[in-house]
């Protein structure tokens, strides 16, 4: 058993003030594989404590100096890339090739962009001949994170926070801990500054909402839920703290006859990818009508043709969801999206073979309407819902119609069409014909998938405040 009670605060591994055990379960077993501790509030204190400390000097140190230890960092992350993905796939269930390549390298890849945007981004922009506009850090930021993909947010959020100068908290998911544990091993090993970044474990009714409410913590950056960011929204209103939301998701892959087979391949296979659970998966499948026949019978090879297995397992597959819950709400959803369509690959319980593990199933349900739960829910499992449209228009109007708006999906070799459809998707992303998106592209969505944007120059400027500044010498 991995033991990992104690938090890092203040540049120090310290134990927490109370004794609150908590396992984390090993989704391919059902087995406890390392226990931690959850925050109380005196844990959360200290750690905004010591951030809101080291903010003073660790705001004005400069730029050069930041950016050496964040290439430090990447050197320490990529010296230690077989522990975090060896952690990545025990904690949340990723297949170990799959966390050394995707989940590892995420975190690889987005510090590396930030690191090339923040050390070309300017902090003094001249307003007029004797005016300046500063770009300052806002503060101490509370910043929760998901266990979807850990090192991807991990990095997206205390990167940008402390190149711009902020301090921070870091809670990450208590399901999938052990990760960050090591990141913040990382942050020492690279000699940040005591207090610049901190980490306390915890639930969300407990430490999250601590630093939601927190007079002390001027910004919470937070990916989840929609449901636990509206709560977060709330808790933090008392005190107007800045508010940065990444959430669910519902994205529409509109497919257009002309795309083909591949596209359709493709995209059954991404909404599969990670299990399903991605806020940014391609879970709704619009084809048009004269090739709906056709592509229903792809996508569903294409189920039947993914294998699922053990986390721990060499080569292509899929692991378990992450947790007990996640299995019972997908299994509950499939349950119903059976009764709302037509089941064509997958369905419930588990795949054969697998007894023990959180192992669902690659579904497919088709003649879906776009007025149903399993068109509507975000399932964050691997779940794919096909739906036929018969005009452009009207492709357009079911991907628009839902509460979501992070990424939506176009297949088409038609660059009209295509444009003209992107243009028209309420969605902070649209990504075309399987292009994925470059280094420092900006992430977020519309509605109810959140606000603010992370990576690049957008994911450092989220954690800035702009201060007016008269009388400059000119």
């Amino acid at each position: 058993m991995i033991e990992k009670r104690d938090f890092y605060i203040n540049g120090q591994w310290v134990s927490p003030t109370k004794p609150n055990d908590f396992n984390v379960i090993n989704p391919s077993t059902e087995d406890p594989c390392a226990v931690i501790s959850l925050g109380d509030q005196a844990d959360t204190d200290a750690a905004v404590a010591a951030a809101k400390a080291a903010f003073t000097d660790w705001a004005f140190v400069d730029k050069s100096e930041k950016v050496a230890l964040l290439k430090r960092l990447l050197e320490v992350y990529n010296d230690r890339a077989e522990d975090m993905a060896q952690a990545m796939s025990l904690e949340m269930g990723a297949p170990i090739s799959m966390a050394r390549s995707s989940q590892t390298g995420a975190g690889s890849w987005h510090l590396e962009g930030f690191i090339d945007a923040f050390s070309t981004m300017s902090f003094e922009r001249d307003f007029t001949a004797t005016e300046k506009t500063l770009l300052e850090p806002i503060g101490v930021c509370g910043l929760i994170t998901p266990w979807n993909w850990p090192m991807n947010q991990v990095m997206l959020k205390v990167v940008p926070a402390i190149a711009v100068g902020c301090t921070t908290i870091l809670k990450p998911s208590e399901i999938a801990p052990l990760s960050s544990h090591l990141f913040a091993e990382f942050i020492d090993q690279a000699g940040f500054p005591a207090g610049v970044f901190n980490l306390v474990n915890g639930d969300g009714p407990g430490v999250g909402s601590q630093l939601s409410a927190h007079k002390d913590v001027d910004m919470i950056s937070f990916t989840g839920s929609s449901r636990a960011g509206k709560l977060i929204s709330k808790s933090a209103a008392d005190t107007l703290k800045r508010v940065s939301l990444e959430l669910g998701g519902k994205g529409a892959n509109i497919i257009f006859a002309d795309a083909g087979p591949d596209a359709v391949k493709r995209g059954a296979a991404h909404c599969f990818r990670n299990t399903g659970q991605s806020c940014n998966a391609p879970t709704r499948m619009l084809v048009e009508s004269s090739f709906y026949d056709d592509a229903v019978e792809i996508a569903s090879q294409v189920a039947r043709d993914t294998h699922v297995g053990p986390a721990s397992d060499e080569g292509k597959h899929i692991g378990p969801v992450v947790s007990e819950a996640q299995f019972d709400k997908i299994q509950g959803l499939i349950e119903i999206g059976i009764s709302e369509g037509r089941l064509t690959a997958g369905g419930l319980g588990r795949p054969d073979g697998l007894n023990r593990g959180y192992f669902v199933k690659p579904t497919v349900i088709a003649d879906v309407t776009n007025d149903v739960t399993i068109a509507r829910e975000e399932v964050f499992g691997p779940v794919l819902s096909i739906l036929k449209f018969d005009t452009v228009d009207e492709a357009i109007a079911i991907a628009n119609d839902t509460d979501y708006g992070l990424t939506n999906y176009v297949q088409t070799p038609d660059d009209e069409k295509r444009v003209y459809v992107a243009r028209r998707l309420r969605s902070g992303m649209v990504e075309t014909n399987g292009k994925g998106f470059a280094k420092g592209s900006p992430f977020g969505g519309y509605k109810q998938s959140g606000n603010g944007r992370e990576g690049g120059t957008y994911g450092l400027e989220e954690f800035l405040e702009v201060k007016a500044v008269s009388g400059w010498p000119a």
